[in-house]
């Protein structure tokens, strides 16, 4: 579809706004769900005016994880583009990745007699692991012959990138994720899923020690579990292939790392919504594609907190006037993938969007919820999709053929 699209591009002064509720999705809790039940009048009358309709990110079935919902989103298929989280979240920290790099995502957590007991260290503050982080990148500057590079996240989460010496083969970061996903549960040994993989898991293993030696009496974050070994690829950048100068509107360090990966500006942010609204506000004159993210709607409902995702999206709405006022061209209002407070994980379904701009018929749908987004006029397409209907609502996309 890029391949179709680049050849097919006209500049000119639309602006288009993408908007990225975290899981949006859900499923019924005693009969509606987190978007039926919340009072939400703004995006209820703004779905009455647009072309509604249900996305799926990767396929039919397949539960994504957020990079592929992200990627997906901006037009890149997520199957031929499969990045890590561990290059995410370092490019997002501002660590500047090389060819020699493995990076990976972890988090601070909670383990017992040798069974996980809390993945997220009871998601200790900010604050609190930075501290820690910051403690371990004292004491631990190699492994081996191996450079060790730290960065504090958000919450729980940090990334650790190993710099070897000379650059990696392909499937050198091939290495299976430490999270057994659920409580209860031993953490996963370090597993080499290929021979290329064989020599950075031994570094991994060490590396784990030398962590575990320095928090092991912490009182929360007494352990540690790896996710999303990964190298960095060479992608196609965003403003070459659909001729838009793009910004990244993001809190949380791997949605901008996913975004300076393709080439958007992802600086630095800290706050919630109202932050990142001051944030387009200030900088809505520049740029011709914003990547609005809100987080938290996504880790209430992976917390199995309704109320809490309900609430979310209520803010949200309260604060979607602000960014109508600003008269976008195009208006994309949906989520990267579904997390269903019920299932307390992202899912397979389908996700809620809303598409304004002057070229859609409308009144389809009387509300902004799955439900209503099934009769909408844009029914159930590929995310990858998306990208396409947006340039083309903006007139930014040329006529194919005589």
């Amino acid at each position: 579809m890029q391949k179709l699209i680049k050849d097919l591009i006209q500049k000119n002064n639309t602006k288009i706004l993408l908007i990225v509720l975290d899981g949006l999705g859900g499923l019924p809790l005693n009969g509606k769900t987190e978007l039926e039940i919340a009072d939400k009048p703004n995006l209820d009358t703004l779905a009455k005016k647009s072309a509604c309709g249900l996305h799926i990110p990767v396929a039919i079935g397949i539960t994504p994880g957020s990079g592929p919902g992200h990627l997906s989103l901006f037009g890149y298929d997520p199957v031929e583009w499969q990045i890590g989280r561990g290059v995410l979240e370092a490019l997002g920290l501002g660590i500047e990745l090389k060819k020699t790099d493995v990076a990976m995502r972890i988090n601070y957590a909670t383990i017992e007699n040798g069974i996980v007991k809390d993945r997220r260290a009871g998601r200790i503050p900010t604050d609190e692991s930075r501290k820690i982080t910051e403690r371990l990148q004292k004491k631990i500057k190699k492994i081996d012959n191996v450079e060790v590079i730290f960065r504090p996240g958000m919450e729980h989460r940090f990334a650790a990138v190993l710099r070897f010496p000379k650059p990696l083969p392909k499937g050198s970061a091939s290495i299976k994720d430490t999270d057994p996903q659920k409580e209860g549960k031993r953490p996963v040994p370090v597993t080499s899923e290929t021979p290329q993989a064989e020599k950075v898991a031994k570094v991994v293993e060490k590396l784990i020690s030398s962590i575990l030696d320095i928090i092991k009496n912490e009182p929360a974050a007494n352990f540690i579990l790896l996710r999303g070994f990964s190298q960095v690829p060479h992608m196609p950048k965003f403003d070459e292939v659909y001729g838009l100068k793009a910004l990244c509107i993001a809190v949380y360090p791997m949605y901008r790392g996913l975004a300076s990966l393709i080439g958007m500006n992802a600086p630095a942010l800290k706050g919630d919504i109202r932050e990142e609204m001051d944030f387009l506000k200030k900088n809505y004159d520049d740029y011709d594609f914003f990547f609005f993210h809100v987080k938290k709607i996504d880790s209430y409902a992976e917390d199995g907190n309704f109320s809490g995702k309900v609430s979310k999206i209520e803010e949200f709405d309260a604060i979607l006037p602000e960014i109508l006022n600003l008269n976008p061209d195009v208006i994309i209002i949906t989520g990267d993938h579904s997390t269903p407070s019920v299932l307390k994980s992202h899912s397979w379904h389908p996700v809620p969007l809303l598409l304004k701009s002057p070229y859609v018929f409308g009144d389809t749908c009387k509300a902004f919820t799955e439900r209503e987004c099934i009769k909408g006029e844009l029914g159930i397409f590929p995310t990858v999709n998306l990208m396409p209907l947006a340039l083309a609502n903006a007139g930014r996309l040329k006529k194919f053929g005589a």
